[in-house]
């Protein structure tokens, strides 16, 4: 049991700048997540720690106070090595899906505990449950089982896992101070120590539809969690990459699905191919199988056969039809020249706009909504040609789709276009001063 402290005192500690001790968080962590300590003592500490920062030590105790707030789950009983990896959220970001089987193709297990997307990011489950008969929710038994059958399962994370987080989550929200770094580390690394991976690969996005808007907090946050996954003994590394344009051609539920199919077929977008390649690489290395070269696994077929088997071992129906908007409407490029710039950030809020995100936790989602890409930056276009396709069961939401997009989108003549490079940055892991 944590030794008994008072709120304020802490919370006076931090806005004074000074560090906290191991049992003041040991005390705070576990004080709020039994309701001893209220929602606005929490609040006044969340903004101390936004204004004040934290140091190593106290993030890494912060972290684990958060795991012990709950279960941690243990894979040393599977016949292979465990990897994982987190995206910071981006948009047309479904590397997930293509990646974790690829992976497990290769022969390294991956237990990816998901989530579901709100506003303008998506969530990898609301894109899987436009499978037909698809489920997120597994016990952990299950869980187990399939990555000992199959090598990859794709879920939702089950209340057990850092509670404390959850709690702190849902405050940070509503009191301006989801973007303290110590606070989105602990909580990012918090979940995946406690779901038990040996080695953790961390896509760190930049740009305009990130959460990172620059490279130096991107690179602060990468820095944060890579110390916290190799201190708690997890093998860590973060790639930063690009963010400023989507992902891939689509950014929507089903439009996704199947764009991730076609990258498990050999085929699909430049982009989302060398950015699944390359963090596959990293997971691999990172649990001990750097012997086994993905790019193989996706030219042969078994990558899409690990797929078809995950997929199917949640219920769902890897051949069915993938669900389609009843409307569509097509943008159109208004003069002939470059594209030089499709915003990432306006093309997700089109995509929320149109039904593919939620604005509550609550909100449902459409499966066929979203929008499709047929050029991307550097591309030259004509007048009158199709940029994008937008689709919706609900036509009245075009318009403000249409808005979201109006300043997103830029054709020039293409003089100093420099296409960005994808992977920005490696951050690996650091020991502890």
């Amino acid at each position: 049991m944590a030794e008994a402290h008072d709120a304020v005192e802490v919370i006076i500690a931090k806005r004074e700048r000074r560090e906290l001790s191991d049992s003041q968080i040991d005390w705070v962590v576990d004080a709020y997540t039994r309701g001893a300590v209220a929602d606005e003592q929490m609040s006044a500490l969340a903004m101390a720690i936004l204004l004040n920062g934290m140091n190593r030590r106290e993030i890494s105790r912060w972290t684990a106070a958060m795991i012990a707030s709950g279960e941690r789950m243990d894979f040393s009983a599977l016949s292979r090595p465990t990897a994982d990896k987190h995206s910071t959220g981006g948009v047309g970001d479904k590397i997930t899906l293509p990646l974790a089987p690829l992976v497990a193709a290769c022969g390294v297990a991956v237990p990816q505990l998901s989530g579901r997307g709100l506003g303008h990011t998506g969530g990898t489950l609301d894109k899987l449950e436009a499978i037909p008969g698809w489920r997120a929710d597994l016990s952990n038994e299950a869980m187990l089982g399939q990555l000992e059958d199959v090598g990859a399962v794709i879920c939702a994370a089950g209340t057990g896992l850092a509670p404390a987080d959850k709690k702190l989550y849902a405050l940070r929200d509503v009191t301006g101070t989801v973007e303290a770094i110590p606070l989105i580390a602990s909580s990012i690394m918090s979940k995946k120590i406690a779901e038990g991976t040996g080695a953790l690969v961390l896509d760190v996005k930049v740009g305009s539809g990130a959460f990172m808007k620059d490279v130096e907090s991107a690179r602060e946050l990468a820095d944060s969690m890579v110390a916290l996954g190799t201190d708690a003994g997890v093998t860590t590394v973060a790639l930063l990459t690009d963010m400023s344009t989507p992902l891939g051609l689509t950014a929507g539920n089903g439009l996704e699905v199947r764009e991730s199919v076609e990258v498990l077929q050999g085929g699909g977008p430049a982009d989302v191919v060398e950015l699944t390649v390359a963090l596959a690489r990293e997971m691999l290395a990172a649990a001990g199988r750097d012997d086994v070269d993905p790019a193989d696994k996706l030219a042969d077929g078994s990558a899409l056969d690990a797929w078809r088997r995950m997929i199917a071992a949640q219920g769902g129906d890897p051949d069915a039809d993938l669900p389609t908007a009843r409307e569509t409407h097509v943008v159109t490029a208004e003069a002939d020249g470059v594209l030089t710039r499709l915003d990432a950030m306006a093309v997700g809020l089109a995509a929320w706009r149109l039904g593919a995100g939620r604005a509550r936790k609550e909100d449902p989602v459409q499966a066929g909504a979203g929008v499709e890409l047929h050029a991307k930056p550097g591309d030259r276009v004509r007048a009158g040609q199709p940029l994008l396709t937008l689709h919706t069961d609900e036509p009245e939401r075009f318009e403000r789709a249409l808005a979201s997009l109006a300043d997103g989108i830029e054709i020039g003549d293409g003089a100093g276009f420099a296409p960005q490079s994808l992977v920005l940055d490696r951050v690996a892991q650091t020991a502890r001063a």
